[in-house]
């Protein structure tokens, strides 16, 4: 019998991660925050509850959407890039109380490389994280609270994201005097991290922390500069790095070691 898996956050990752998972034999579940959405989901095939994980609790169809999995892989951002003071740590209590309570085993939570902080330079797995940002702090304590709870868990610490109609650089185009032109680029492809997430369930790998970066780090104002010339943008520029700044480079020792994967994807 095939696992049973849901995905908690059906947009730009989730969606092709549920497409991927079904076409590979896995019964998939979704859930998304809007009654609409989910409603024009469920009528495209796919299973799709409407949930929403707020700082007073899990509402929503979210009891139907968590019985009976064997994974859950949650795919909620933090959303504090703006500030809002969002208590991220307590919504997803809220979740993992939910999930101990319908005795989901196993989980693949997506976090982020901004645990790490710049100042620490090159970092692997090994490394604890010191988050700099309010988003890079309530994630690193979401990790923690998952790691050591009764679901077992692991993380999956992705870089910055790119593919489909995602790139980076399109937010950058004509940019003038940005910072960091010589802190080398963390990213990740759309097609790389489904691929990694599927060699989580398939290898059983639980437990674990992943860094998942393409492990080629060329500057940002080098990358940058050549990929506005190949879509046909301005170039970002960029201002001088103060001497002995110090910027992140994030590696992975154990998607290697314990998953032995290779990443498919050119940056």
């Amino acid at each position: 019998m095939s696992k049973v898996i849901g995905i908690a956050g059906m947009g730009w990752l989730g969606m092709p991660l549920a497409q991927r998972l079904k076409l590979l034999g896995f019964q998939v579940k979704g859930s998304v925050t809007r009654l609409d959405k989910a409603s024009q989901l469920q009528r495209s095939g796919f299973d799709v509850y409407p949930m929403t994980i707020s700082e007073e609790g899990v509402s929503g169809s979210y009891k139907a959407f968590l019985k009976e999995l064997d994974i859950l892989i949650i795919l909620i951002p933090p959303g504090l890039r703006r500030n809002t003071g969002s208590d991220y740590v307590l919504k997803i209590s809220h979740l993992l109380s939910e999930m101990e309570a319908a005795k989901i085993p196993k989980c693949i939570f997506i976090s982020s490389t901004s645990v790490y902080g710049d100042s620490q330079g090159t970092v692997t797995e090994k490394d604890i994280p010191m988050p700099e940002s309010e988003a890079g702090r309530q994630l690193f304590q979401v990790e923690q609270l998952l790691f050591n709870s009764e679901v077992k868990t692991t993380i999956l610490r992705f870089g910055g994201l790119y593919g489909g109609n995602r790139q980076p650089v399109k937010y950058l185009a004509g940019r003038e005097n940005l910072n960091g032109g010589k802190a080398p680029v963390n990213l990740i492809h759309r097609d790389d991290c489904i691929a990694i997430i599927f060699e989580i369930i398939k290898q059983d790998s639980f437990g674990n922390i992943f860094n998942a970066v393409h492990p080629e780090h060329p500057m940002k104002q080098d990358y940058y500069t050549a990929k506005a010339s190949e879509l046909g943008l301005d170039p970002p520029s960029y201002v001088n790095s103060e001497e002995g700044e110090k910027f992140k480079k994030v590696d992975s020792i154990n998607l290697k070691k314990l998953l032995t994967y290779s990443f498919s994807q050119p940056l």
